[in-house]
């Protein structure tokens, strides 16, 4: 690398706050802390908001994370860091997966995740909520690389940046759904695609 005056793309810093917990709703213990290791699809997802830079102005990106397959299985995105932003992708998963009785849901403690409305869509399908200690991202360490990969990997790679919240959403689509789960090999999967691993083991 050094002769080719190449140098690893260095991480960057987070400036936009997506997770308020300073609320009065209801907080769920951290199950995933003692939860027994997943050992097939849809029997733990994780799940935390992101955001995404553009000319228009932030772009904020929730997604649902499969933690046996790493698959992504859910997202949705929004010029609004909201409850309908965290439903949008809930509602997305259940487009594609159908969930078991007893799935555990595992987030921050943000409003978002402890609003009624998400409480109540969980009890809807039966799914058990689970809440990281508070300020603690290794909680959800998972997910957050999920995050840091997609920034290194896309969104960092954008010179001009994106001009749009469309063309951010476009480009989200591509990564997430063409390439990421379907593509990109992971080291943690034997260096299958999530997709891959899905059909090898089930």
């Amino acid at each position: 690398m050094r002769q080719k005056k190449l140098c690893g793309r260095q991480k960057r810093r987070y400036c936009v706050r997506t997770t308020d917990s300073r609320h009065d709703q209801p907080i769920a213990p951290n199950r995933l802390a003692y939860w027994p290791a997943p050992t097939g699809p849809d029997q733990v997802w994780v799940a935390d908001i992101t955001y995404v830079p553009t000319a228009q102005g932030w772009l904020y990106v929730a997604a649902i994370l499969d933690l046996y397959s790493r698959r992504i299985v859910g997202w949705a995105a929004s010029e609004r860091i909201d409850t309908a932003l965290v439903l949008g992708a809930w509602s997305r998963a259940l487009c594609h997966r159908q969930p078991p009785t007893g799935l555990l849901f595992h987030t921050d403690r943000g409003v978002q995740y402890a609003s009624l409305q998400h409480r109540q869509a969980l009890e809807l399908e039966q799914a058990i909520a689970s809440m990281s200690r508070q300020g603690n991202c290794y909680d959800n360490a998972v997910m957050e690389a999920f995050w840091s990969t997609l920034k290194l990997e896309l969104v960092y790679r954008q010179e001009q940046g994106f001009a749009t919240r469309a063309q951010a959403r476009a480009a989200l689509f591509e990564y997430i759904d063409v390439f990421y789960n379907r593509q990109r090999l992971h080291s943690a999967l034997a260096y299958r695609t999530p997709a891959d691993f899905e059909r090898a083991n089930n």
